[in-house]
């Protein structure tokens, strides 16, 4: 794996699902902390709500994916996943959740990803990283943003400029 990428609160958009392939490069993983789909409250009337599509495209996606559900998504649309899920990346532990409900982190996590605000952060407390990447869709301060991480650090990216907002080094 080159680097991971992280993002959150897609909500259905399939050109914001579009933009997250087009990140990836081909030893890339992808990484969604919830409201992928949004399949609970999504605008159905919008052309770019698309949730079928975007699940569609999962069955041939070609990135490692690692994926829980967020409260806007309804876990029968695309099952098999959960609520909070922990992974290993760069040497070192990572707890996703979607950040709409407590999920207390154990004390060998070392970066907890969460979602749900629409706003980015990235800061260090003690030892452990906390990130939220923000939206790349519908993000509440108006930055569209995503996340990285990769062997050295984590980082949060203003997607239109490409520029990188701020980073924590491991």
């Amino acid at each position: 794996m080159t680097k991971l990428i992280v993002t959150a609160d897609v909500h259905g958009s399939y050109s914001s699902w579009l933009t997250l392939k087009n990140l990836l490069k081909p030893s890339d993983h992808l990484a969604v902390a919830g409201d992928l789909f949004d399949t609970r409250y999504g605008n159905r009337s919008h052309a770019d709500f698309q949730p079928e599509s975007i699940r569609e495209e999962l069955n041939t996606f070609l990135h490692p994916f690692y994926y829980v559900y967020g409260n806007c998504d309804v876990p029968s649309f695309f099952p098999g996943t959960d609520e909070k899920m922990v992974f290993n990346a760069f040497n070192r532990k990572i707890l996703m959740h979607h950040g709409h409900g407590p999920c207390p982190a154990a004390d060998d996590i070392d970066i907890v990803i969460q979602g749900h605000t629409h706003r980015c952060s990235l800061e260090k407390r003690g030892s452990r990283i906390f990130m939220n990447p923000g939206s790349i869709t519908c993000p509440r301060n108006h930055v569209h943003t995503y996340g990285i991480i990769d062997q050295s650090s984590a980082h949060l990216v203003d997607l239109k400029s490409g520029t990188r907002l701020v980073s924590i080094a491991f």
